[in-house]
């Protein structure tokens, strides 16, 4: 029989595989959320590597996430999934995960019955808004089917999250009305934050989150929007996004400052992902390279941040201060 703490270690050495920091945050929870949000970040990204690998067809990743989502209700068999994705490169770390669904489901079975069901009901609603996004098309018409979008593939991480530490903490369980509203607020600041840092590689593989409506107001179209004799004018629309970005992470930052100080570790699991996405909106706001590369902080500038805001996490004054310095940063 296999030894359940190891497995339990594969699961971070996973982790770690696809996202560094991410899992920076993750590992210092509490030992049984973080178990929990381990299992719920790599459920996530087997559906995220069905929505974004270039080998697999639009039609291809619509029936693959449908059949995701009914693994997750126990309608469909894992085996198949692995199946139609054996043919894929198993060195891409976000497929190797994806070829762990089996391993990964069973963790999720292991949990505490409730924390189970919140996962398999969040994962399975956001496979499936995923998939209704495949059907739909590369293109976002307006900042309503923008946030949409960005509601699908983020603002119910949020309610996952939120549901989570809500079963876990009864201190955060009595202020789950008026988290839920800013939870999803809090997944549209990490998305928006995403969709500029990485609007030109989306671009390169046939995606433009960038609402049509934001390009036409500057005489633009999603087709010229990355020609270089527009620049100025695509950055008016990358400003335009930061602006909208820095909407949604002020409420992201409400929703952290809500949460009570002594569950301190939950805090900074909030805490870092929000300073991240703040620095990196800081050093792509009027950056032309946001137009021809993708934006990102550097791992000096994540020791940093995780520094400061381990001083910062218990204060709302003080984590508000800060935040507010990372946005005057504009440079790295």
């Amino acid at each position: 029989m296999r030894n359940p703490e190891t497995a339990t270690l594969d699961m971070y050495a996973l982790l770690r595989s696809v996202s560094r920091t991410f899992a920076l945050s993750i590992e210092q929870l509490p030992a049984l959320l973080r178990e929990t949000v381990t299992i719920a970040y790599l459920l996530f990204r087997v559906a995220d590597c069905i929505e974004d690998h270039p080998d697999l067809s639009r039609e291809q990743k619509a029936r693959l996430l449908r059949l995701w989502a009914d693994i997750l209700s126990g309608n469909a068999a894992v085996e198949v999934l692995i199946h139609d994705l054996k043919n894929l490169d198993a060195s891409d770390p976000e497929v190797a995960v994806a070829l762990r669904a089996d391993a990964i489901l069973t963790h999720m079975h292991a949990l505490h019955v409730e924390p189970s069901r919140i996962l398999r009901q969040h994962v399975k609603e956001t496979a499936l808004g995923m998939a209704r996004w495949q059907d739909r098309g590369p293109y976002v018409n307006n900042e309503a089917e923008m946030d949409d979008y960005m509601h699908e593939v983020a603002g119910r991480v949020g309610y996952l999250l939120t549901d989570i530490f809500s079963w876990y903490a009864p201190s955060i369980r009595a202020l789950r009305d008026f988290l839920m509203p800013r939870a999803r607020e809090f997944g549209l600041a990490l998305q928006t934050v995403n969709i500029i840092r990485g609007m030109r590689k989306d671009f390169e593989r046939g995606w433009v989150f960038v609402p049509e409506s934001f390009c036409a107001r500057e005489g633009l179209s999603r087709e010229n929007l990355f020609d270089p004799a527009y620049k100025a004018r695509a950055l008016n629309v990358v400003a335009a996004l930061a602006e909208k970005a820095l909407r949604h992470l002020h409420s992201g930052l409400s929703y952290i400052m809500l949460l009570p100080r002594l569950e301190r570790r939950i805090r900074l699991f909030c805490i870092w992902p929000l300073m991240f996405a703040a620095k990196t909106l800081a050093i792509s706001r009027n950056n032309p390279a946001v137009l021809s590369a993708e934006a990102k902080i550097t791992r000096q500038q994540v020791k940093a941040i995780v520094f400061y805001s381990r001083l910062f996490s218990w204060s709302n004054f003080f984590l508000r201060a800060y935040f507010n310095s990372l946005l005057k940063l504009e440079r790295a």
